[in-house]
């Protein structure tokens, strides 16, 4: 099976610098996994997150003339994003909701300081 970009496979660590790691994939080429696609957080030390020999599922990024190749380990497992999205909706139609409610607060202190719709002037 040829490599192509956006291909998820599984490799073997096989070396770990202080900006990524190197996967040996099937068909024994080697790629580079950048210590900024190691996990979704912040990777201070890859160490805490991989050792050589483990096998991870990668997803191929790019391929260039020279034979490199650049891979993700944290696009291949891509997080739930429905979850944050319903988190994000419930949060927006809470604060619509309070922001109706204190603006409806705010025109009836307005209107009561005034004495009422236009009974200043007649």
């Amino acid at each position: 099976m040829p490599l192509e970009v956006g291909a998820v496979v599984e490799g073997v660590v096989t070396g770990i610098t202080h900006f990524g790691a190197f996967v040996e994939l099937p068909g024994g080429k080697t790629g580079l996994v950048h210590i900024s696609e190691v996990a979704d957080a912040y990777v201070k030390d890859i160490h805490d997150y991989l050792k050589e020999q483990d096998r991870v599922k990668v997803k191929v990024l790019s391929m260039d003339s020279n034979g490199r190749i650049g891979l993700s380990i944290r696009q291949a497992n891509p997080r739930p994003r429905r979850q944050t999205q319903a988190q994000f909706e419930d949060k927006l139609a809470r604060f619509m909701r309070d922001s109706d409610e204190r603006l409806a607060d705010v025109r009836r202190h307005q209107e009561a300081k005034r004495g009422g719709r236009g009974s200043r002037f007649f």
